[in-house]
């Protein structure tokens, strides 16, 4: 359980403290905890003192935005468990603690595929019967939070406050808000123990290379990705295995940890791969191939890029990944410097080569401050 507390008194969300607890056993008496932690350092006197409580939350069935998390949305976040079953199950115990605990305090989500209400409608449709997409089948996308702190961010970086400030905007405004310049192209990699890669014009999402659930896109550290859907059903009839088996198998046996022999730790599997062993090897080409799939698509649909930039755990610590997903791409612009990407720490820096085309950018992402923003965004029109 990671939080941060934020004071919007003075404008834009200035940071006041931050923790966080590892493996937690039991969610209440790790709520009662972080309180504690609040009020041992004078920041609050009692929860009474808190505005609200933000959730980066994952999705709920026929909602999205930036939402009041009542009964009735976390309802329908439980409608999702099975399509997110390692996400909304324990996001929707600790909201109902906290409600139990802090009756007074409004709970808000943010939720996750927010940021792609804008994508086009082609990106976002799997070609499935109607009735399936009546019933929500499609792209749904997700790390919208972190992408949209990357859209407003690069923007910052690159010189495009007109830009920036749309991205800022989108959850208010529609996506259509003009910018005052040419197209700014940005691929954002968010790349962890769970990744996702996504296609960035003037601010907005185009869409991401995760769809219905978190379990697609590329090889997450247990979660399979990507799967050609027959290959459920055969395994079923080949091997006689239930729903329970399959979904084991592709959410807790797959992926990195999959291909790797076990591993699902980039650090182990890094570690391997240098040491000889080929599966482990093979995880990690699988892992970049996929990537620079994604990546591909995204540079096609923009019809060019300016910056491409990595976040996240792997993203900002991973030289040698980066470096894989950047090699030999200097026909597309992309040209990475080598001392740069090998000395850069996770912290805002550009590590492409000074002639490059495209800015290739380390920008650690910052969640948390977008889902304060908005929740404070919902307070004010909800008092308005």
């Amino acid at each position: 359980m990671k939080y941060r507390l934020f004071d919007f008194s003075g404008g834009d969300g200035e940071l006041l403290t931050r923790g966080g607890l590892e493996r937690v056993s039991d969610h209440a008496e790790a709520i009662g905890q972080v309180l504690g932690e609040l009020r041992a350092g004078d920041w609050i006197a009692s929860e009474d003192d808190l505005a609200a409580v933000g959730f980066k939350a994952i999705m709920a069935e026929g909602r999205t935005g930036c939402l009041e998390l009542t009964p009735e949305v976390i309802d329908s976040m439980e409608a999702c468990n099975n399509i997110a079953p390692a996400h909304n199950p324990p996001y929707i115990r600790g909201i109902r603690l906290f409600a139990e605990k802090m009756p007074s305090v409004p709970l808000v989500g943010l939720f996750e595929t927010a940021f792609y209400q804008w994508a086009p409608e082609a990106s976002t449709c799997y070609a499935v019967p109607q009735s399936w997409h009546d019933a929500g089948v499609r792209r749904w996308g997700f790390h919208g939070a972190s992408h949209k702190f990357i859209a407003e961010r690069s923007a910052e970086l690159l010189g495009r406050e007109d830009v920036a400030l749309r991205a800022r905007n989108l959850y208010v405004d529609d996506a259509g808000s003009p910018v005052d310049g040419p197209p700014l192209r940005v691929v954002s990699c968010h790349l962890g123990g769970s990744s996702s890669i996504t296609g960035i014009l003037n601010g907005a999402a185009v869409g991401n290379s995760m769809g219905l659930s978190p379990q697609s896109g590329l090889p997450q550290n247990n979660r399979v990705g990507d799967l050609d859907s027959m290959a459920v059903l055969h395994m079923m009839r080949r091997d006689g295995l239930s729903i329970d088996d399959v979904e084991n198998a592709l959410c807790n046996e797959g992926g990195l940890k999959g291909l790797s022999g076990g591993h699902n730790d980039i650090r182990d599997i890094v570690s391997e791969a240098g040491s000889g062993n080929a599966q482990a090897k093979l995880a990690l080409d699988v892992y970049v191939h996929s990537a620079r799939h994604w990546l591909g698509a995204y540079l096609a649909q923009l019809n060019g890029l300016d910056a491409l930039v990595f976040t996240a755990g792997i993203g900002e610590n991973r030289a040698g990944i980066r470096a894989a997903i950047c090699a030999d791409l200097d026909q597309l612009g992309i040209r990475l410097d080598a001392e740069k990407n090998e000395a850069a720490q996770a912290e805002e820096t550009v590590i492409s080569a000074d002639d490059s085309p495209v800015k290739v950018m380390i920008i650690p992402t910052n969640e948390e401050l977008v889902v304060a923003r908005e929740v404070k965004r919902y307070l004010d029109h909800r008092r308005n």
